[in-house]
């Protein structure tokens, strides 16, 4: 693919995925960004959100978690805590944990960890937002 960038996406278990793409957009620490072939290097935080890419003239979307992205001319790496394509979402367990995670905060008491059970519904608002775009 002329003008392609490689975009690698790893977790601590796996390489979720490993291809030649033509633009990547990430939800870096400062907000979404653009990569495209010859972007200027740099590295930054990765937040929970969609990473989505291009590639034969199609849109492919992923859930990642934390953790970090380096961009460099040819190819974008990133560091991702968790990252699943859509497929690979159960949504029935995505859909469990946002229910547990806003009983939490409903129902909070000065034992729960408030920024956690946030964390938790929107990781799990993110993974079922992909899992929706798969659909169609």
């Amino acid at each position: 693919m002329a003008d392609s960038i490689q975009l690698t996406v790893m977790t601590p278990d796996r390489v979720a995925l490993s291809e030649e793409v033509e633009r990547v957009e990430v939800p870096g620490s400062e907000g979404y960004f653009e990569v495209l072939p010859k972007h200027t290097p740099f590295l930054t935080g990765l937040k929970t959100g969609q990473v989505l890419y291009a590639k034969d003239g199609g849109e492919e979307v992923l859930s990642t978690n934390g953790g970090f992205v380096e961009v460099l001319m040819d190819r974008v790496t990133i560091l991702a805590e968790t990252a699943e394509r859509a497929y690979e979402i159960d949504r029935q367990r995505a859909e469990e944990a946002r229910q547990r995670a806003e009983r939490r905060l409903e129902e909070r008491d000065a034992q729960t960890d408030v920024a956690r059970a946030e964390a938790a519904l929107k990781r799990a608002l993110n993974r079922l937002r992909v899992a929706e775009q798969a659909q169609g």
